[in-house]
């Protein structure tokens, strides 16, 4: 994947006041924060059934969505905006909310399955699945039968805490994925934040 491939952001989440602050509306938390940082306005765009912001960083321009169909239909608004750019689907980065990752934790990844998680299943169904994902962990209540209800509910502080902090780690390696490409970028926000801290406090050897 190249420094320059990754065309629109598309987070994943469902419209409306009662979701804004539940936990699988963590990908549309990711494209707000973005629009937030470049001083850019979502605006609605029917044709891709959603609303859509544009910035640029560095010398790329970018396109952000939140597709307005509800989780279980995104796919429909991605495709739309895949068709209408003619964009590849290694050139999308779809943010979402990630059960199989703890709160704090983020992690890059091209292609592979669904995870039986709603929204990918339907991006999968319209765009196949060689698009690339930003997936933001939130953590798992340890029960399959308790996830519906934990997914549509709001974090805990510190959760929440730690998944801002995720948020933003991923947006400075977004940066690095559009300055430096794919490689560089995955390297920086896998690397454990917790095990930077303690090598840099490390006491240096003795004489």
């Amino acid at each position: 994947m190249t420094d320059s491939s990754v065309r629109a952001i598309v987070g994943l989440g469902n419209p409306g006041a009662e979701y804004e602050y539940t936990r699988h509306n963590a990908g549309f938390w990711f494209v707000d924060q973005l629009a937030e940082a470049y001083r850019a306005d979502f605006r609605v765009e029917s044709k891709f059934f959603g609303v859509l912001a544009r910035i640029r960083i560095g010398s790329t321009d970018l396109l952000l969505l939140k597709p307005g169909t509800f989780m279980n239909h995104s796919g429909r608004a991605i495709q739309a905006l895949a068709a209408f750019y003619k964009f590849a689907p290694e050139q999308i980065l779809v943010a979402h909310d990630e059960l199989d990752l703890p709160a704090g934790a983020a992690r890059l990844k091209l292609g592979g399955g669904h995870g039986g998680h709603n929204g990918l299943r339907s991006v999968h169904q319209h765009l196949g699945e060689q698009y690339a994902r930003l997936r933001i962990g939130i953590g798992h209540p340890g029960n399959k039968d308790l996830v519906l209800d934990y997914v549509l509910s709001r974090p805990s502080q510190p959760d929440l805490r730690a998944i801002e902090d995720a948020l933003a780690r991923s947006q400075a390696a977004l940066e690095t994925l559009v300055a430096q490409g794919w490689s560089k970028a995955s390297q920086q926000l896998h690397t454990d934040p917790a095990k930077v801290v303690k090598k840099e406090n490390k006491a240096p050897p003795p004489p």
